[in-house]
Parts: structure tokens; C-alpha cells; sequence
């Protein structure tokens, strides 16, 4: 009965690994630094950040790559070229909304059911302004039913389902962050 068993364990596990299974592992980048350019109040922006420097293999600049300003005596100098760092990737957060649609009434025409969205725009590029990723949106959306007599419960359930949006939307990011190749 037990050598039953480990045949069985054996030969699931030799058609997995024949299958070409694997576990999930950490994403690979192919930039070494990433700009993140949004707003500081962007949720999405901070839990981007945060994921990033978990994995710890990209290292996430802030700030601008502006040049720097020319001394006061070189009025005359010629502009200094962008700074320009190898491997760098610049991510743009155009655009983050949160939607809130009525989509069920009961027959006295109250709220019954909502429809709740988290949209993003974004694009990818180079420090050399070459697009890596053009603009794209990514859409999240839950139903939430409404009742009157929980309101409050109704808000809380919204906050989690808003933050497990954003989350989903953090983790699309990421897989298309892994999926460059060149830079």
C-alpha cells in the first residue's frame, strides 16, 4: 500500500515537472532603476513603490531627471544634455479614477446594486523618450450590493474592495513591467 503511494507521488510530480510546471517566482526586470512619475497622493503610485522595493531588485528614484541648472556666471553656456543612466525606465501615471455607477433599483427606485471602477492610464519609456509601453488603461470593477439599514458596513466593504482593486491593478503592473525585454 505505501510503495502504491509513492508511485502515485512520483509519477503526479514527473508529470508536472514534464508539463512544464513551476511555481510563480519573483519577475525578472530588464531595467536596474524606475522613475515613478506621479502625484505623492496616488495610492496606487505608493503601493507600486512599496512592491518594488520589496523585491529589491529594481531600485525606485524620485525626482526628476531634469538637468541641473547652469552655474550664474554661464549665461552663455550651452544647455546641458538630460542626465541619461543606463537601464533606467521612467513610469507615467496619467491618469487614476474611481468610479461609482448605479446599475440595480428596486421597484420604488432606490439604490440596490453598484458597480464600483478603478481606472488607470499609464504609459512606459526610456530616459531617452523612446515608448516602451504607450498609453494604456487598465480597468478593475466589483459589483457591491447596497442596503439602507447597513450603510456603514456598505462604506467599509467599499474601502476593501477599492484597495483589492488596486492591488489587482498593481499586480498587472508588475507582470508588464517583467514582460520588457530590451530597453
Amino acid at each position: 500500500m505505501m510503495q502504491r503511494r509513492l508511485l502515485i507521488a512520483t509519477g503526479a510530480a514527473s508529470l508536472l515537472v514534464g508539463c512544464g510546471f513551476q511555481l510563480r517566482q519573483a519577475p525578472q526586470f530588464a531595467f536596474d532603476t524606475i522613475v515613478i512619475n506621479a502625484p505623492t497622493t496616488s495610492p496606487l503610485a505608493a503601493e507600486l513603490r512599496r512592491t518594488l522595493d520589496r523585491d529589491g531588485k529594481v531600485r525606485v528614484v524620485t525626482g526628476t531627471l531634469a538637468p541641473a541648472a547652469p552655474p550664474a556666471g554661464a549665461a552663455s553656456a550651452p544647455l546641458a544634455a538630460p542626465v541619461v543612466i543606463p537601464g533606467q525606465v521612467i513610469f507615467d501615471l496619467l491618469q487614476e479614477q474611481r468610479e461609482k455607477v448605479v446599475v440595480g433599483l428596486n421597484a420604488s427606485g432606490q439604490v440596490r446594486e453598484y458597480q464600483l471602477r478603478s481606472r488607470i492610464h499609464f504609459r512606459v519609456r526610456t530616459t531617452l523618450s523612446r515608448e516602451l509601453i504607450p498609453d494604456t488603461e487598465l480597468v478593475q470593477q466589483r459589483d457591491i450590493s447596497f442596503s439602507e439599514t447597513a450603510v456603514l458596513a456598505k462604506e467599509s466593504e467599499e474601502v476593501l474592495l477599492y484597495r483589492d482593486m488596486q492591488s489587482d491593478l498593481v499586480q498587472q503592473l508588475m507582470r508588464r513591467l517583467a514582460a520588457l525585454k530590451a530597453i
